[in-house]
């Protein structure tokens, strides 16, 4: 039972990284293309995009936390 939990956790680290992962590479592509259409719009866009991917992050370090609970307890 202890070896399911093991890839579990091996699961939950990897679906973070890559989900996380799709997600800001999307994210900044769709930041270049509209700062290439739209130049005056760049600084608001700019901000919101780090906030997002702030956000977008946090999906992994929770994912760390669960999984490390997961391992300990």
């Amino acid at each position: 039972m202890e070896t399911a939990v093991y890839f579990a956790v091996a699961i939950i680290l990897a679906a973070g990284a890559l989900g996380a992962s799709l997600s800001i590479s999307n994210l900044g592509s769709k930041l270049l293309e509209t700062t290439a259409r739209q130049p005056e719009l760049a600084p608001a866009l700019q901000t919101k995009f780090f906030i997002i991917a702030g956000l977008v992050e946090a999906i992994p370090i929770i994912g760390v936390g669960i999984a490390m609970l997961l391992i300990f307890l």
